[in-house]
């Protein structure tokens, strides 16, 4: 058998620092260049067969991992939190964290972390565009509000972004003078251009044949629309990563963090470590679930007696992970037991 050799790869926007060891920890070879296809083509053919390489996980890993894989023995991502020996040290340069989470490698003590297909992470790119596109969208709604508060002008909140009411309030109001009509309008015209691509970006996602199946089978589960789905989907990945609803619960933000020493235990009302996409969705989602299905409105008002709305909120949201995991899990479509108050996927 040939000797594996580990490499460590610190990975910045400009730049990528190595050190590539043998199995004994010596020495192979280290430095330092730019984060180009054509560098990274070069430095490959230099490099001893077989090796196997590790990074950690930033805005920049994922076209480097996808480019270095086919060519790698095995490719790993790190967990940026758990690599605690680079955080912690005294000194640290590029240099040095590369060595290090070389090591990690090589001593199988890398926090690996979950790297989703490039076909998942291409329309997870194109969701998150899209919650771009909704917040931007509700900034301009906020600010047609806020320009006719100056100006001291009367309207209905409720109908305000109607396009009829709002062509009506432009031409009949005499507090409303040219110079704000025209902002008026541009906001308008902004937001009406991006409710159109946002509304093009979530159909084309919809009718992907990826994600269809999937999609449609979850979207059987009562208050979970389109974005919802979408959402688990592309942000979860694959479903059997999680061994339990605890972990995917802890997984999308929907639980404390906690910090036990001796008798002293502190805890959190929400972790900061979660995916923070699909905790937002799910909360949202959660606030109109008891609307569509009775068992999630019981649930509601039985957490709700305990404590207050953002507990039941929570209770909600936990209860439509388990429904999200049962339904992906077995691939079939939702079902409600007819003879108990069981809930069953």
């Amino acid at each position: 058998m040939q000797p594996m050799y580990y490499i460590g790869l610190d990975v910045h926007k400009r730049t990528i620092s190595y050190c590539a060891k043998d199995s004994s920890g010596k020495v192979y070879a280290e430095g330092s260049l730019p984060a180009t296809r054509l560098d990274l083509d070069h430095w490959m053919k230099t490099l001893p067969q077989p090796w196997t390489a590790a990074m950690e996980a930033t805005m920049f890993s994922g076209w480097i991992y996808d480019y270095l894989k086919p060519h790698a023995a095995a490719l790993k991502v790190a967990h940026p939190l758990m690599l605690r020996a680079i955080a912690a040290a005294k000194k640290k340069n590029d240099r040095i964290d590369a060595s290090k989470i070389c090591d990690c490698l090589r001593c199988d003590f890398l926090p690996e972390c979950y790297m989703a297909p490039t076909a998942i992470r291409e329309r997870r790119r194109t969701l998150r565009y899209r919650n771009l596109l909704v917040r931007q969208m509700v900034q301009m709604k906020n600010k047609i509000g806020m320009l006719l508060m100056e100006a001291g002008v009367s309207y209905n909140k409720q109908r305000l972004h109607k396009a009829g009411y709002f062509r009506e309030l432009l031409a009949t109001n005499p507090d409303i003078n040219e110079g704000l009509a025209s902002l008026l309008r541009l906001c308008r015209e902004t937001m009406v251009r991006l409710q159109k691509t946002e509304s093009a970006l979530v159909r084309s996602l919809e009718r992907d044949p990826l994600l269809l199946e999937r999609v449609e089978r979850l979207m059987t589960i009562p208050a979970v629309g389109p974005i919802t789905a979408l959402t688990w989907a592309l942000e979860v990945g694959d479903v059997q990563r999680f061994s339990s609803i605890k972990k995917a619960i802890s997984y999308c933000g929907l639980c404390g963090a906690e910090k036990s020493s001796g008798s002293t235990i502190q805890r959190t009302p929400l972790s900061k470590q979660r995916n923070k996409h699909l905790q937002t969705t799910l909360i949202e989602a959660a606030k109109m679930a008891p609307r569509f299905s009775p068992a999630l409105a019981m649930l509601y008002e039985q957490e709700k007696q305990k404590g207050n709305a953002n507990r039941a909120t929570l209770a909600v949201a936990r209860k439509l992970v388990a429904y999200l995991m049962a339904v992906d899990r077995g691939q079939r479509n939702f079902q409600v037991l007819a003879t108990s108050n069981c809930v069953a996927a």
